[in-house]
This record gives structure tokens, C-alpha cells and sequence, in this order.
């Protein structure tokens, strides 16, 4: 696995899994194109991560959660959205395995992440006051129609940045589980269904007759 070459040593880990009734290149390339905000539940809490900041500056703060409700109820959010917001996909190995990072410190009230991260990034680790995030999907083919789709979420803290991340973890870390189950039904969802509609074009219409 990519990950575990590129980030071997970790503070936090998180996992899951599901079975997607769809072949590995289907899946793979519906991490690319999901709405990974689909549903009420990841598009509540991906809006308020801005609540820390609406806390310290309100007018500001609301304003930005107003806008992020706004953009989660009226667009499909995407992982090249996610780039857009400094998450960058270090490595890939289709239709295996996509690995993205993050680099900055993302649990203060006003987040803070690092433009350019790269394998270069994982293999000098965090430098001090960040934490480094290595979050992956994997697709394993069971047989022709079926695949294992997982992901999979380390992070390793600066020495003076381990303290105050663990305790942001503690707190988000449900929720963080409930946001990661999400994206992984709206990425099978959107492999069944193009599965389903790429068969659906090739079929052949039966004529009906009488005997």
C-alpha cells in the first residue's frame, strides 16, 4: 500500500470499508467524481468546521458558515473542491490506490495549511507547530462485478503540536467517522449507478410480438 510507504510511523489512525457492487476501475474513478457532501449529515458537519472561528469573530464567522452551507446545499462537492482547500493528491497507483495530504495546523480556530505537499512532504515529516494527514482510498477487486473499497486516515504531529491536535481529535473524531462513511456510499453509489446505466446503454431492447 502507498501509505504505508509513505507514512509508516503515525499519531491517529482511522479505517473503513465497504463492498461496492461495481469492478475496481468503476470505483476508482468515482472517488474522482462522487459528491462527497452528499446527505445531511457530512454537509452539516463539514459546515461547521467554521464554528471555532464564528466563536472568536462572529460576524465574520457566521458569514462563512452561511457561505460553505450554502456551497455543501447547492453543489456536488468533489475531491478536486477538497484541493481547492489545500488537500493534494501526492500519489497514485490506478485503480489501486489514490493518496491525498494535508500539511498545516487544521484544529486551530482560524485553520492554517501549507499550499505544497508532496511525497517530499512525507518523507521530511511535519516540520514544528504542524501536523502532516495522510488520507487514502483503495479499491480491491474481489471478482469481475464486486471490490472492497476502503479508506484509511493517519496523521503525525510535530513534537509541539502533538498535545493540542490529539485533543481537537478526540473531540472530532466521531463526527470525522460519520463524514468518511458518507464519502464512502456516495463513491459506491455513484460506481453502482454508472455500472448500471453503462449496462443498461448496452443492452438490447426486447421486441414484443404475437404468438
Amino acid at each position: 500500500m502507498i501509505l504505508d510507504e509513505l507514512m509508516p510511523k503515525y499519531d491517529v489512525v482511522e479505517r473503513h470499508e465497504t463492498v461496492v457492487r461495481a469492478p475496481a476501475t468503476a470505483v476508482f474513478a468515482a472517488v474522482r467524481s462522487a459528491d462527497l457532501a452528499s446527505g445531511f449529515v457530512p454537509k452539516l458537519l463539514l459546515t461547521l468546521r467554521a464554528l471555532p472561528a464564528a466563536l472568536l469573530s462572529p460576524s465574520a464567522g457566521l458569514g462563512e458558515i452561511k457561505r460553505r452551507w450554502r456551497r455543501a446545499d447547492g453543489q456536488r462537492l468533489r475531491l478536486a473542491d477538497f484541493e481547492q482547500q489545500g488537500f493534494r493528491v501526492v500519489a497514485e497507483h490506478a485503480p489501486s490506490e489514490l493518496v491525498i495530504g494535508l500539511l498545516g495546523q487544521f484544529w486551530t480556530t482560524r485553520p492554517s495549511v501549507c499550499a505544497d505537499v508532496s511525497v517530499e512532504t512525507f518523507a521530511s515529516g511535519p516540520t514544528t507547530g504542524l501536523a502532516l494527514a495522510g488520507w487514502n482510498f483503495t479499491a480491491i477487486a474481489g471478482d469481475e462485478r464486486t471490490c472492497e473499497l476502503r479508506t484509511e486516515t493517519r496523521v503525525l504531529c510535530a513534537p509541539d503540536a502533538r498535545r493540542a491536535f490529539l485533543l481537537y481529535w478526540f473531540l472530532i473524531r466521531p463526527g470525522s467517522g460519520l463524514i468518511r462513511r458518507a464519502m464512502l456510499s456516495a463513491i459506491k453509489c455513484e460506481a453502482e449507478t454508472s455500472e448500471r446505466d453503462g449496462a443498461n446503454a448496452f443492452a438490447l431492447p426486447i421486441e414484443s410480438g404475437r404468438a
